[in-house]
């Protein structure tokens, strides 16, 4: 049996569990770059590019953010929608130590810890979605509605357009 041509990170051991189909994708990473290089480089639109944003409520209640690449979630409207006071991103080591992934390599699938997953309505939308695989420069390719079959999902409205 041949090695797969992908490294089989905590997320790929998810989805092979959950017997989600996917297709690896690869690009060079840069710090700080974003989606806009992943989708330049895979030649796909931002806004298949689906970043995974950890949170946390103002009582230090960790969650995850699914939203497109190319819209920012406005934080005020998330609040609202889970009763909650405020929301703002975890830093860096906050995110790290509940997810157990380096920033830039953050996925929903696999994470160290279960959390909550909010996923912005239109993502459901899309034909195909590009998330990331585990791993600084590795996406996979999946059908959105696999997001339901890995996790018990809320679906949101809190994407706002970047100014």
């Amino acid at each position: 049996m041949s090695k797969p041509e992908y490294p089989i990170t905590t997320a790929i051991r998810l989805l092979r569990e959950k017997k989600i189909e996917f297709v690896p994708h690869f690009y060079t990473y840069e710090e700080h770059g974003g989606t806009a290089v992943s989708a330049g480089a895979l030649g796909i639109p931002e806004h298949e590019v689906v970043k995974t944003l950890v949170m946390q409520t103002d009582e230090k209640k960790p969650l995850i953010v699914l939203m497109h690449g190319d819209r920012e979630v406005s934080t005020k409207q998330l609040a609202r929608v889970l009763g909650v006071r405020r929301i703002d991103p975890c830093d860096e080591p906050t995110a790290q130590r509940h997810t157990g992934y380096q920033f830039g390599g953050t996925s929903p699938f696999g994470t160290r810890h279960s959390l909550p997953i909010c996923v912005e309505r239109t993502i459901l939308e899309l034909p195909r979605i590009f998330i990331n695989g585990g791993k600084r420069g590795f996406l996979v390719e999946i059908s959105p509605e696999d997001l339901r079959k890995a996790f018990d999902i809320r679906v949101v409205e809190v994407a706002v357009i970047p100014s």
